[in-house]
């Protein structure tokens, strides 16, 4: 009975133990950067499920996105050019360019989409607001 008490004991501390380092890691997340604006880039659902979004933001990939993955990230304050590209790009539909005036503590959300066979990149309305 006492060798019993003392597994089950061994267990509830290790379950414990588990259960706040997961809590602990799941509070923390990553700080806003200063002086800088959230962009938000949903992939549109019926993009295509053996495609990827590839955003690129002044020039450079921020990264690809399948199907039920959208784009998040912070810009510095400025000017930024966002382009919107389709991977692989079977149709030879050229990607969709915006350039976008960051304001600090704002959030800026687009659609990406196929559409005529063309990539489109559409603003969505009422996302422009503070993030404070």
């Amino acid at each position: 009975m006492k060798k019993y008490s003392s597994i089950i004991y061994i267990v509830g501390l290790a379950c414990a133990g588990l259960i706040f380092t997961g809590c602990a890691t799941n509070q923390a997340s990553a700080p806003i950067p200063p002086n800088s604006g959230h962009l938000l880039i949903n992939r549109v659902a019926n993009f295509g499920s053996d495609l990827s979004l590839v955003v690129s933001v002044d020039g450079k990939d921020a990264g690809s996105f399948t199907e039920g993955r959208n784009y998040s990230g912070y810009l510095p304050a400025g000017q930024h050019v966002i382009t919107a590209r389709v991977n692989p790009n079977l149709t030879g539909a050229g990607p969709a360019q915006k350039t976008l005036n960051v304001k600090a503590g704002q959030t800026y959300s687009f659609t990406a989409g196929l559409s005529g066979g063309k990539m489109t990149l559409v603003r969505n309305q009422g996302q422009t607001v503070p993030t404070y």
